[in-house]
Parts: structure tokens; sequence; C-alpha cells
């Protein structure tokens, strides 16, 4: 990049932006030597510290920016222990202190529920993790065109950096992809490159259960495991034999423009197509596409809190919204005299019901169905409820859902949230109905990351 394409500052980190880097102003003349104000974007930064960056295309409002010294460290900054910290997009607060990230993620909750007139009081200290790291029991790595396994470059999405390890998966999941990658390089198997459409291999998904320890490897491809693979193939599974855990071994072929992770056809190499988990002593089966929380230890705070603040007794009702395969519906079933459980994803309520049925308990009700009409469905059905739980996507439960509620005129309500400003906006329309927040409870899912889970309490005022 030429000298004319950049310009050298120091600024003073004032905010953070919603990826996680920091956000700073400074002010440089035009071509008619008019002051105009430029906004940095800084990554690896904490707020308050002083930066000299080099400001990228500096002609326009905002500039990426690449750091070239940090003047005068936070407190809280450290060494970030990951050797792919300086290129991956993933855990981007790793040179910041985990006291740190919390106090943040606080900040950021009680922001967002008094942008909509709440009190920030109401929002309690978030939660973190005793030991931030090996936290993850899920991960998706992808290929790149030349072969190499791992993640996405941080601000060059259609960049892949090769995989040595990973911080915030287990060790026995590292072990086990680094194997598929491995082979893939052994076999000289390329990667998939999606202007062309060309290649083989896509993604490898991996997951593994930290209660049973079970592992399952799904690789994603855009052909079929067999003819002029079928010796790869069998050599792949002949080194996967040697992980005890991995107990499913599955070549997923996909053929989509979409770049994500999706089966057209499903081929089992090894073991069964799923694996069990267990949350809250509650037993799973979990698919290659099966929503489960992918921090199990913070999960089972958020059924704690979610618990506390639902209050369920034996003689009471209960609708619980967006409820995938159950995490939260089964322990308030086993307090409540009967649940129903709202799901829009077929096979997720296919698995609800499973889940129930294999964990004896048999006081559920699941529907398929979007969650403004499944409320109308099981109204009709059962009558007002007792609770409500609702634990929507990052988008929030919408206007019309969190309206429908408000009539349905449920006692409590616990809202469960990946996104704290969704969040606001829902319980907002609640307002209207006489209900009152009572508390917010955020909770690290997420360490290293911008990300924090909520679990707030909500009431019907007398």
């Amino acid at each position: 990049m030429s000298d004319e394409n950049r310009e050298e500052y120091q600024a003073k980190i004032e905010s953070l932006d919603r990826r996680g880097s920091g956000q700073a102003v400074v002010w440089r003349e035009n071509d008619k030597g008019n002051p105009k104000k430029l906004k940095l974007v800084v990554p690896q930064t904490i707020p308050g510290e002083e930066v000299i960056v080099d400001a990228l295309y500096p002609t326009k409002k905002w500039s990426k920016t690449e750091l070239k010294e940090v003047v005068d460290a936070s407190p809280k900054r450290t060494i970030a222990p990951c050797p792919h910290f300086d290129i991956c997009g993933g855990c981007v607060w790793q040179h910041w202190e985990y006291s740190g990230q919390l106090k943040h993620k606080t900040e950021y909750v009680k922001n967002a529920i008094e942008s909509q007139g709440f009190d920030p009081e109401l929002v309690k200290p978030t939660i973190g993790m005793e030991r931030p790291w090996d936290y993850r029991n899920k991960m998706e790595f992808t290929f790149s065109p030349e072969g190499n396994m791992g993640m996405h470059e941080q601000g060059n999405f259609k960049n892949v950096f090769d995989l040595e390890t990973c911080l915030i998966a287990s060790d026995d999941m590292v072990k086990a992809s680094l194997e598929v990658s491995k082979w893939a390089k052994d076999h000289d198997l390329k990667g998939y490159e999606k202007e062309e459409h060309t290649g083989l291999l896509r993604h490898l998904m991996v997951r593994q259960s930290f209660t049973t320890g079970e592992i399952m490897l799904a690789l994603i491809a855009t052909q079929p495991p067999s003819g002029e693979l079928e010796e790869a193939v069998n050599d792949l599974v002949n080194r996967i034999s040697q992980y005890s855990k991995v107990k499913s071994l599955m070549w997923l072929e996909n053929t989509l423009w979409a770049d994500r992770v999706d089966a057209e056809a499903i081929h089992v190499l090894a073991g069964r197509d799923y694996i069990y988990d267990e949350i809250y002593g509650y037993r799973y089966r979990l698919w290659y596409d099966t929503f489960f929380q992918t921090n199990p230890t913070q999960a089972k705070k958020l059924i704690d809190i979610a618990l506390e603040v639902g209050q369920p007794k034996e003689h009471e009702t209960m609708i619980d919204l967006f409820c995938g395969v159950g995490t939260f519906s089964l322990p308030f079933a086993n307090r409540v005299k009967k649940l129903a459980g709202v799901e829009i994803v077929e096979s997720s309520i296919e698995s609800a019901k499973r889940n129930a049925e294999e964990n004896g308990i048999h006081n559920t009700y699941f529907l398929a169905q979007d969650a403004r009409r499944g409320i109308d469905h099981v109204l009709e059905k059962f009558g007002q409820p007792d609770i409500l739980l609702l634990d929507p996507p990052r988008s929030g439960a919408g206007g019309k859902v969190m309206r429908r509620i408000g009539r349905s005129k449920p006692k409590r309500i616990v809202y469960v949230s990946c996104n704290p400003s969704s969040f606001a906006v829902d319980v907002a329309e609640l307002k209207q109905f006489n209900y009152e927040l009572k508390s917010v409870q955020p909770v690290d899912l997420f360490p290293h990351t911008v990300h924090v889970e909520c679990v707030s309490q909500i009431e019907l005022k007398e």
C-alpha cells in the first residue's frame, strides 16, 4: 500500500465497536484545509489506551488501522496466549485480562437496557468462569482452496490460516481435528473455492460432550466418499479409529453455493450419526445440526438462574418458546404440572420429544410452529400459563411475539437472551401490558469475545 493511502496518528481509545475493536476519533485537514473528523477502528486495544496507528485510506469518514505502538497501556492489558491471536477473528479479547472483559460486558448490558428506559441498576455483575479456556463443546473449521484447515482471518474473511491449536476447545477436539487436517494434506485434497465452486473439502465440524466424553467429527465435502476417494476415506477411518472417544465419524455432502455447514446426504463412516450429552442431569442426543448450548459449564448456571427467577411450582402450567431440543424444558417440566414447548425447527421438536421420553418426563407437549402462532395454539389447548420462558435467536423475539406474550398474561416471564440490545427492545414492549423488569443477570458463555448472555426476571404487576 502506498504512503498516500495511509497516515500515522496518535489517539486515545474511547470505546469499543460491536466486533470488540477499539474506537478513537482524530481530526485531519481535507484537501481544502478544513478540519474533518476521522473515526479510527483499532483492533486489539482497550478503552483508555493511548496508541499510535497507521490509518488506512484516511480520506474516508472512518478508517481501519494497523496498530504500531501502545503508548499508554491499560493496567488490564495482558499477553495473548494463543499463537493465532494476531490473525484469528475468534477470541478478539485475549489481550484483555478476564476481569476487565466481565466489567465491560456488565456495562454493555446496562447501557442496552437504559437505552429503553429501564434502570441500569437492575443489572447484576456478569458471572464469569473460574477457568475461561477449553470451554467450547463445538467448533467449525474451514478448508482453504490450498487444503489448509483453520479459521477465517480477522478482517479478511476470504483467507483461512492453518490451524495449530485452539485454546477455547478441548485437547481431545483439537487433536482429532488436527488429525483430519494432516490426513487432507497427506492425500493432497483441495479445499472448496466458493467463487469458482470447485474443490472438495468445505468444513470440519467437531463437537464433544464434556460429560460423556463422546466426540463427533463431521466432514463436509462436495462429493460422496466413494470412487476415487475410497482409498483416502478408508485411511481417514483407520486414522480416526485410534481416538477412542470419537463415537461418530460422518461425511456430509454439500454442493450448495451457500458457504455454511449443511448436508444434502449423510454418510456414516464409523460409529453412529449422533452422540450423547448431558446437562443438568438430563441426557440428550445430539446430531450434527442440533442446537445445544456451546458452553456446558455456563449453561448449567443459566438453568440455575432461570429456575431461581421463574419459581416453578408443581401446580403451575408453563410455555417454553424457542425451546430447541428442550434444554430449559426438561428441568422446568420436572417442577411444574405441565409444559408446552414451541419451536419452528421440526427436527429440534422431534429431538425434544425423544429427550423427554428418554428422561422419563411425560408432562410435556412439543409443537413445531413459529412462536406467535404457537402461543395461540397452546393457549387454546391449555389456557393461560403461569410461567413463560423464551430463549430467542440473536435478532430477538420481535414486537408481534412480545405483544402476544403480553396479551396472554403469564404471571412470570423468564427471558434468556444472547443479545442485550434486542432483549432490551423486546422487553420494552411489555410495559404497556403492566409488566415490570425485576432483574437482569448477565452470564459469560463466550470468554474473550464480545458476546454475553442474560437471564431476566419479569413479573406482572398486581
